[in-house]
């Protein structure tokens, strides 16, 4: 994929931009878009998993 930079005027010439791009995209092409979302996805979810586990205790104190 190529980065492709591009001004408009309106959000709503932007929007149509992206249906074109999208739109003009093989089967294939838009698979591999989504595969490489998951994997970004997945990514971050394994990135928080790696952090430190919470630990709950529940002590009973005695009576003062």
């Amino acid at each position: 994929m190529v980065p492709v930079v591009a001004k408009f005027r309106t959000f709503e010439e932007a929007d149509k931009a992206d249906r074109e791009y999208y739109r003009r995209l093989s089967a294939a092409e838009r698979l591999e878009i989504l595969f490489k979302l998951r994997e970004l996805a997945h990514k971050e979810d394994h990135a928080a998993s790696q952090r430190l586990a919470r630990v709950y205790r529940i002590t009973e104190l005695s009576p003062r």
